[in-house]
């Protein structure tokens, strides 16, 4: 029997607390669509993606009426693209354009895939997608682009760490007109998983089924509103507590939008990835339940302790609430989508080098940092350097999106409207690194690499 108190408190989630569905994606595998012409090659793919997609939004805006829980996002995540440039050659940005193509015929908000997976050396197809992805950002509208330069086993690439700190930067110099948007939609990972259903990053990976459906849910204000309600010296471990049992009935909503979507649409069910993932909206924010816990500020001493405890606390809740659980599923600290992040690095109070020691327990890393324009290429290599160094020896996760504002400085304010929202230009070291990443070559696995 449905209990009324639950009903009406979902509501409340819904109405006042912006709990969402952030989103549904399609996981699609192209590897039939492998082809020595570039051309039929793409057609292949405008054909599979349409006919397995073309129902996807409707789908979404049936669950949405059917249940009253908004679906941000509907999105499509595809093999990573130099794999089939590795069978065809030719120019890479030809296969940008038809997944913008098909993105925009079918209506969905994103597509993820213009992708090359790295971390242990570059293959056929690989260096000519990654040096393409400014173009190819540049000139189309829903293309995501990740590259995987790092991870536990491989250890990091740092070639192609150095060479993706010259792809950021172009990437901002080619979209400056557009607020530099080229470079929030691209995002460089170590360890990244093969089914995380949220951009920029999500790709199909090559282990996964032909077709899958995946889900990612979101509630920072569902969390943070329940721990208003705690008395300010309730211990951190009924603090802990309450985080769980709130983690567990946001993604028991999203195991119903995935099952259902999963029916209608013939497609199997992958995971539910059950991140915090905020937006810009006020009260929508994780650096706002990191406060409620007892931070003046998000930035401050103990930030990280609180996200190490809040992280934990919703993958222990999460985990008990759906069948299958994956991608990422933690917390996100996105500045520029997360206004209590915002916020605190107005005030100067969050830092780059804040933000990197809060990496290493959230889900993710760096991701939305807006970046003074005139930062060298050396210097973005060496932010993803130390992020990937974070993933590769703590066995996890992580990945940089930062965005070099060009023409803007330190202190300024680049909007992209939006989920994407808008974030302070943050101060960084001047001191180079260059001689460092020039080296090239390879740094190696760590030992936590020799499990087997």
């Amino acid at each position: 029997m449905l209990n009324m108190k639950d009903i009406m408190e979902t509501i409340t989630m819904i109405q006042e607390e912006h709990l969402d569905i952030r989103t549904i994606t399609m996981g699609i595998s192209l590897l039939d669509c492998c082809d020595s012409d570039i051309d039929r090659s793409c057609e292949k793919i405008y054909q599979k993606i349409y006919h397995h997609t073309k129902d996807l939004v409707k789908t979404g805006e049936d669950i949405e009426k059917k249940y009253g829980i908004p679906i941000v996002n509907k999105r499509i995540a595809v093999t990573p693209i130099a794999i089939l440039l590795a069978a065809s050659g030719g120019d890479p940005v030809k296969y940008a354009k038809t997944l913008d193509k098909v993105a925009k015929e079918v209506g969905v908000n994103f597509i993820g895939g213009y992708s090359a997976l790295v971390h242990k050396g570059f293959a056929a197809g690989d260096k000519e997608l990654i040096r393409s992805i400014p173009q190819a950002l540049a000139e189309t509208d829903f293309v995501c682009s990740s590259v995987n330069v790092g991870s536990t086993k491989a250890g990091i690439n740092m070639d192609a760490v150095k060479l993706m700190g010259e792809v950021v930067k172009e990437t901002a110099q080619l979209t400056s007109e557009r607020q530099c948007i080229g470079a929030a939609k691209l995002v460089v990972f170590c360890n990244a998983p093969e089914d995380n259903p949220f951009m920029a990053g999500a790709f199909h990976g090559v282990g996964e089924p032909d077709c899958v459906i995946n889900v990612g849910v979101s509630g920072p204000g569902v969390v943070r509103s329940a721990l208003a309600k705690m008395p300010k010296d309730a211990p951190l471990s009924e603090v802990a507590d309450l985080i769980k049992k709130t983690a567990f009935k946001i993604t028991r909503m999203g195991q119903l939008v995935g099952s259902e979507a999963s029916e209608k649409l013939g497609v199997p069910f992958g995971i539910i990835d059950l991140s915090l993932a905020p937006t810009p909206a006020i009260g929508d924010s994780v650096a706002y339940i990191l406060e409620e816990i007892g931070l003046e500020q998000c930035g401050t001493h103990g930030t990280t302790a609180a996200l190490a405890m809040l992280n934990d606390a919703v993958k222990k809740g999460g985990v008990m609430a759906s069948s299958s659980v994956g991608g990422l599923s933690g917390a996100f600290i996105p500045v520029s989508e997360d206004a209590g992040m915002i916020e605190a690095a107005k005030a100067g109070t969050l830092s780059i080098e804040k933000l990197e020691a809060m990496t290493a327990v959230c889900s993710v890393g760096l991701d939305m940092i807006v970046l003074p324009g005139d930062t060298p290429a050396e210097t973005i290599a060496a932010i993803i350097a130390d992020e990937a160094a974070i993933g590769m020896v703590n066995s996890k996760t992580t990945a940089v999106r930062v965005i070099p504002a060009i023409g803007y400085e330190e202190g300024q304010i680049l909007d992209f409207g939006g989920l994407l929202g808008s974030g302070p230009i943050m101060k960084v070291n001047k001191k180079s690194s260059a001689v460092m990443i020039n080296r090239g070559g390879k740094i190696p696995a760590p030992m936590q690499s020799l499990k087997n």
